[in-house]
């Protein structure tokens, strides 16, 4: 098994009702509804070096940074 955690990924298929905020809760159709998404698949693709920083964009439009040269900012 690897650990996805060593670096940054981006997952290609199936979604998982646990990175929604109460979607283990949620039926099918709400996790749909709530943006998730239902596939035969759920492949994995490891990204990344030592220069790479990645942000993610809040509601507010400011950005978080998540990755700085290559490493997460915070404990994963």
């Amino acid at each position: 098994m690897i650990d996805e955690n060593a670096s940054d990924h981006i997952a290609l298929g199936q979604g998982f009702k646990s990175s929604l905020k109460d979607g283990k809760d949620l039926t099918k159709e709400e996790f749909i509804t709530a943006g998730g998404n239902n596939s035969s698949i759920h492949l994995d693709l490891m990204i990344g070096s030592g220069e790479m920083n990645v942000e993610g964009i809040l509601e507010d439009k400011t950005l978080e940074p998540i990755m700085q040269n290559g490493e997460w900012v915070f404990d994963v």
